[in-house]
């Protein structure tokens, strides 16, 4: 028969004391994977970020009063450059085609292939032989600004004009003239700036 020496009680103490040691250094790897993964999660949500400011979504602010009823100067806006294709009534930031390098804030008239007219006696727009129902504007269109209409816009181009379209240097200024669509930065979508007009431009 084999014997066995009975278990000291004092035998016991460095195998405790070894448990609590290594329950210690596992908690505390613990704390420090945690505080990893937090770490991680922060830097790829930072870095999501930039890059759907930098690709997808830009804020910009408004500056001037061609915009108004719509936007008006100060106001803050997000801008989507995911459009597929820009079309009338859409509300775009141009950044080229300015005179003070500064973007221009403008709604979109006419696409290529288009024709506009304007009668500046009467404050009326026409698209292709249809006047335009434009409950956006702040007052009739009246300033010429020199552009020469009817005007048909060719491919890659668009006609923009500001809302407030007799405070408003657009492409009937042919300074501006037709704006290139490369030019575009972004359609303009949703307003977060003053919080009382917070939401979706129409």
């Amino acid at each position: 028969m084999e014997e066995f020496d009975p278990i000291d009680p004092l035998e016991k103490e460095p195998i405790l004391g070894q448990t609590i040691i290594k329950g210690k250094r596992k908690n505390k790897n613990k704390k420090y994977n945690g505080l990893y993964e937090w770490v991680e999660t922060i830097v790829a949500g930072v870095v999501c970020a930039v890059l759907v400011f930098t690709f997808v979504i830009r804020m910009v602010g408004v500056e001037g009063v061609s915009m108004q009823p719509t936007l008006y100067e100060n106001d803050r806006i997000f801008l989507s450059n995911l459009v597929p294709l820009y079309k009338n009534g859409d509300v775009v930031v141009v950044t080229k085609h300015h005179i003070d390098d500064r973007p221009l804030v403008k709604r979109i008239i006419a696409t290529e292939g288009q024709t506009i007219d304007i009668d500046f006696e009467a404050g009326k727009v026409y698209l292709d032989g249809v006047e335009l129902d434009e409950p956006y504007i702040k007052e009739a269109t009246h300033t010429k600004e020199g552009t020469e209409f009817p005007l048909t816009v060719p491919e890659g181009y668009v006609f923009c004009m500001g809302d407030n379209r007799n405070e408003s240097m657009d492409s009937r200024d042919p300074r501006v003239g037709l704006i290139d669509t490369r030019y575009i930065l972004g359609k303009a979508i949703f307003r977060v700036y003053p919080f009382t007009s917070f939401g979706f431009i129409k």
